[in-house]
């Protein structure tokens, strides 16, 4: 009779994973090329040990804890300018309108920014391009704090949006350590960090703004930064798959395992111009011709772009109860708690899916992600018809906290919006998910950037009684129009992805795998499909993934 091993045998554990690896290695050895020059092709499930889908829980949330940092660090550069502006328009005696061109440059470049940095994350690794990036955004700093002149800041914020990596790795890295199927609790974190970014700045910029000199918004941004960039480089590892899988075949063939190549290694060349053309390209098509990327986006875009404005709004309305410069910045806290509740909100159904995709792979549609946020997405109309009218002031008797608790309901449907899209997006799209989120994340930005210009205006020209309420309610408006595709999507989301060329292609991978939800080394598309053009997608290339090329 055998004896069964206890559950906490370590050391038969240890033998186990001793004895499979070094059946792996006699199967390395064994191995015959088709290349060639002989070299034999290290994949993923040769060394899935390695990469980062293989690291411990609490290693992977620590690399991600790290990553919520930096997403706040960028997201409160972009914000806490705003307290910059007074001091911009007494020193270089222009108007605030011009001082919040700034604002508005960071954030229209850091748009763009995002996705300039994504093909070299995935081809050189996540942790020396997001190093290279967060040193360029502290670098821009410096000459922001001594600028001699105005025109110096406006090119130097432009420059340090454009250095801003943000989302576009940030997700990525998620994505090298979880499956799809399984990262929805990292992605809601990461979003969190995203929208909650944004809110501090104005909460820590109101007591720079009342107590130092302007320069100290750069200075500030500035220790953020640097901070977070030595906590990136000490305590983050590499984490995109192939460059680790190239690095286990460099220490298989120092250990004697002769001939064995990593992906990147055997390539003729690293990434072509056309790719990087491609991957930049696309997301702007996705944004154009997705109707679910394009709708989803200018409400994603839109909800955002009332942080910004509320930045400017707050002022006039909440003077009324006589707030100070650092009690304005308070008066944001509302939404960061909005934001936390909604972070919160969303573990039942996340909980529940996951449960129901464990048991039965293919038993939930994308269209599922969309489903809380039919419940949450009104509260963006509710919230902003309220603050609205709570905006008459005391003179009508409203107390000071009555559009604060209204702002926390815009808190509320801005994480489910941002949250509920990215997943959505992820779910629906596959392989080119990082082209759809990306056009979510490029609304996003650039309607904040422009919203940064119009909203002091927006809240000063209307005429008569009602100067601070209508802006508002316009506003609310505009929120029940671009909510609306939200249900049609929940509903109609199988017909509509039917019809997209991006939706084909995933469907014809997927019957070519006889419809079998397979593991992330067996999933994705070959590079030469993901980069082709959307005009040879259309002449119908839909063969299969019959072979996974380097």
């Amino acid at each position: 009779m055998s004896q069964q091993r206890a559950p906490g045998d370590l050391s038969n554990n240890s033998d186990s994973i001793s004895e499979e690896s070094k059946e792996k290695e006699q199967q390395l050895r064994e191995r015959k090329s088709s290349r060639d020059d002989g070299k034999v092709l290290l994949k993923q499930e040769d060394c899935f040990e390695k990469t980062g889908f293989a690291f411990p829980t609490w290693k992977k949330w620590s690399i991600i804890t790290v990553i919520f940092v930096i997403q706040c660090s960028m997201n409160f550069n972009a914000s806490v300018y705003s307290n910059a502006v007074s001091g911009l328009t007494e020193h270089f005696h222009i108007s605030k309108q011009a001082a919040r061109v700034g604002q508005c440059v960071f954030l229209v470049t850091y748009a763009f920014g995002c996705e300039l940095w994504a093909p070299w994350s995935e081809e050189f690794g996540r942790w020396p391009i997001m190093q290279l990036s967060l040193g360029l955004v502290n670098l821009w700093q410096v000459p922001c704090a001594l600028a001699p002149n105005y025109g110096t800041i406006v090119v130097c914020r432009a420059l340090g949006g454009l250095s801003s990596a943000g989302g576009s790795v940030t997700l990525g890295m998620v994505a090298d350590m979880w499956n799809a199927d399984e990262q929805q609790y990292a992605v809601a974190y990461i979003v969190l960090s995203s929208v909650g970014g944004s809110v501090l700045g104005p909460v820590v910029g109101g007591f720079v703004e009342n107590s130092l000199s302007w320069h100290w918004v750069f200075w500030l941004q500035l220790i953020f930064g640097g901070a977070t960039q030595l906590i990136h480089f000490f305590f983050v590892p590499e984490t995109r798959t192939a460059i680790m899988i190239d690095r286990e075949a460099k220490r298989k063939r120092k250990a004697g395992i002769a001939n064995i190549w990593g992906p990147n290694e055997i390539k003729d060349e690293r990434i072509s111009l056309r790719e990087v053309l491609t991957i930049w390209y696309r997301p702007f098509e996705m944004f154009v011709r997705e109707p679910i990327v394009l709708c989803l986006s200018l409400l994603s875009g839109f909800s955002d772009a009332l942080i910004f404005t509320f930045l400017e709004a707050y002022t006039p309305v909440f003077k009324q109860w006589n707030f100070s410069v650092p009690a304005l910045g308070m008066a944001f806290i509302p939404l960061l708690v909005g934001y936390f509740i909604a972070y919160f909100s969303f573990f039942p159904g996340i909980r529940s899916q996951r449960a129901k995709r464990r048991a039965e792979p293919d038993s939930l549609q994308p269209e599922a992600r969309l489903w809380w946020l039919l419940f949450t997405a009104p509260c963006l109309t509710i919230g902003l018809f309220g603050f609205a009218w709570t905006s008459l002031g005391p003179s009508h008797g409203i107390p000071w906290i009555a559009p604060l608790i209204f702002s926390a309901l815009v808190g509320i449907a801005n994480y489910a919006i941002y949250m509920a899209t990215i997943d959505y997006m992820i779910a629906s799209y596959g392989p080119y998910s990082a082209s759809a989120t990306g056009g979510n994340g490029m609304a996003r930005d650039f309607l904040a950037g422009i919203a940064a210009m119009y909203s002091t205006p927006f809240y000063e020209v209307i005429p008569g009684k009602y100067t601070l309420e209508w802006p508002t309610t316009i506003l609310a408006f505009i929120a029940i129009l671009v909510t609306i595709p939200i249900y049609i999507f929940y509903w109609k989301g199988p017909t509509i992805r039917a019809k997209s060329k991006f939706a084909q292609v995933l469907a014809a991978d997927g019957k070519a795998s006889g419809g079998v939800s397979r593991p992330p080394a067996q999933r994705g598309m070959s590079i030469r499909r993901l980069s082709m053009p959307m005009g040879q997608l259309e002449k119908g290339d839909h063969r299969s993934n019959r072979k996974e090329e380097a």
